[in-house]
């Protein structure tokens, strides 16, 4: 089989114009960057409001593995299968943030021949959201600074400034830091930086529903403590409306198009293990009222990003998803056994291409528990087996009967990476009937409930943590937080995507283990309180042989070694 890369360079891609043409996009709302992208004015949503929502299918997966799940690929697939059985369909995923693509995931526009394309554009600077969010994130900072250099007009405590700056970089080095060294360079205080894609920025600029929303929600980021222990916003400083004006053109969803000429909504990109994972909610609404089925994807396996798609993102937008869809591998059901060492980039234990029934009853009992992670929330699942020529019919057999046992609606075998739409057609009626017999959604928790009653409750109905400790820090800001009023705001767990639990080395179903909270920081302006689980980072480091040694660019201008 061809590689994705070759896969994409042979496809013919039609006009971004003629795309949006036919998905019922006025022409007057659509801003062209170049042949094959474009942004959406959000016009587009009033211009549609008449027209009745088209259903909401979230796709989400068990946790993940170094061999991948193929959620994004499934998303591409079932969208373009969709169209293949009659369906008018769109879908809407994240941009994907630099750091990981130069680092060990690669790239993320889908696989095979379930792609989004042109896939160099999605996976590096597409239109130039991710630059407009550090620059705003980072413009906040400066004037924070500035005003303390200024005679400190705001009485801010240096000490209880929670402002770092972001990069969409993995630089590890610069998690701690200290600025503001040598004589007139600013006060000197510690700090560091995030990754862009986990910037309170980028989690506002995905939960936004109307540029003044976005504006709004600038102006509530808290950024400090007055002395008196009062909070210092964006707002106070008087940044948030220049913020405003550099995102004024990023709160656009882009349009793009998979290898088929489905539409694709791409926009934002906070990542699943430390913000929210989903994309905006501006995509959403104008992709459900311009489709029969907008298929979007929430990040990491359904402990991460579904469950911060249905009690946050659902809470703010006000949609209610009709289906959901439970990506699985068999041979990461095997690697959740525990028995196999997977190592991302070096050869497969042949046992995990073989069959091996032993292994998969050992690791399935993670999909078990994605599948009721999910149905907790009251939406009705279809578990999609993403195929790969390894598996033996005995394997898929035993998931399909697994899924079914545990309360999955349908199970369906995918093979869109190898087939595109043709080969998610089994997967795409599934959904179509899933979707049309009803969900009965609810929210995890109430948000009048204590922080901690509304953290333990994710950790041990979600995680299946039996116990949750706090760091003296977090005692201390889970009071602070609670005499501020942020307890009324749900909860944005920060935790590895690689276990349920807050130790990436517990793979499977793993129960009874204590989750440990380290810190806790409040985004007011997106609107959550984020506790920070185990040793999750905010800025991600680089490995040993990160991917992007092997980038570079050939003689005719292509990008090399992305893919």
């Amino acid at each position: 089989m061809l590689s994705d890369i070759e896969i994409a360079r042979r496809s013919t891609l039609r006009h971004i114009r003629d795309v949006a043409a036919d998905a019922g996009i006025h022409p007057d709302d659509l801003e062209l960057y170049g042949r094959y992208k474009a942004k959406i004015s959000l016009s587009s949503i009033s211009r549609h409001a008449d027209r009745p929502l088209g259903k909401y299918v979230v796709v989400t997966a068990i946790t993940p593995t170094p061999l991948g799940e193929g959620k994004t690929t499934t998303t591409v697939g079932l969208g373009q299968a969709l169209g293949k059985i009659g369906h008018r369909s769109i879908i809407a995923i994240r941009q994907p943030s630099l750091g990981p693509v130069f680092g060990i995931k690669g790239g993320a526009a889908g696989g095979g021949y379930a792609q989004v394309v042109p896939m160099e554009d999605l996976n590096l600077h597409l239109t130039g959201d991710s630059h407009a969010v550090t620059a705003a994130h980072n413009l906040c900072a400066a004037f924070l600074d500035n005003s303390l250099f200024q005679g400190n007009p705001l009485q801010i405590d240096p000490l209880e400034i929670s402002w770092r700056r972001v990069l969409d970089v993995n630089d590890r080095a610069l998690r701690d830091i200290v600025i503001g060294l040598g004589p007139a360079n600013g006060v000197p205080r510690q700090t560091g930086f995030d990754i862009t894609a986990a910037s309170e920025v980028m989690a506002i600029l995905a939960l936004s529903t109307s540029l003044a929303d976005l504006r709004n929600r600038l102006g509530r980021i808290v950024v400090a403590e007055r002395v008196d222990g009062s909070p210092v916003t964006a707002g106070d400083i008087g940044v948030a409306g220049a913020m405003a004006v550099l995102l004024r053109d990023a709160i656009m969803p882009n349009l793009m198009q998979t290898l088929e000429g489905t539409p694709a909504l791409v926009h934002a990109g906070p990542f699943g293990n430390i913000a929210h994972g989903n994309s905006s909610i501006v995509a959403d609404q104008i992709g459900l009222r311009i489709a029969d089925l907008l298929v979007t994807e929430a990040g990491f396996g359904a402990d991460l990003g579904a469950e911060k798609f249905f009690n946050i993102k659902c809470r703010t937008s006000g949609l209610t998803p009709d289906a959901a869809v439970v990506v699985a591998t068999i041979r990461a059901l095997k690697a959740h056994s525990g028995r196999f060492k997977v190592i991302a980039g070096r050869p497969l234990d042949p046992a995990l291409t073989e069959e091996n029934l032993d292994a998969l009853r050992q690791g399935i009992g993670n999909l078990e528990k994605q599948i009721a992670n999910v149905a907790r929330h009251g939406v009705p699942v279809v578990v999609a087996i993403n195929h790969f020529p390894s598996d033996s019919p005995a394997e898929i057999e035993l998931v399909r009967a697994t899924a079914l046992a545990s309360g999955a609606r349908e199970v369906a075998v995918s093979k869109v990476f190898a087939e595109g739409g043709a080969g998610g057609v089994d997967l795409a009626e599934a959904v179509v009937r899933t979707a049309a017999s009803g969900s009965t959604f609810r929210h995890l928790y109430p948000l009048d409930a204590p922080i901690k009653e509304k953290i333990e409750t994710i950790a041990r109905e979600i995680y299946g943590a039996g116990s949750v400790s706090y760091s003296p820090i977090a005692e201390r800001t889970i009071r602070k937080f609670t005499r501020l009023g942020y307890d009324q705001l749900p909860i944005c767990m920060a935790k590895t995507h690689l276990s349920l639990s807050g130790d990436p080395a517990l793979v499977g179903k793993p129960e009874g283990f204590d989750l440990h909270i380290r810190e806790l920081r409040a985004s007011v302006g997106a609107g959550f309180v984020y506790p920070i689980a185990g040793e999750m980072r905010t800025m991600p480091g680089l490995g040993k042989s990160p991917g992007g040694l092997n980038v570079d660019i050939n003689a005719a201008g292509e990008v090399e070694g992305l893919f």
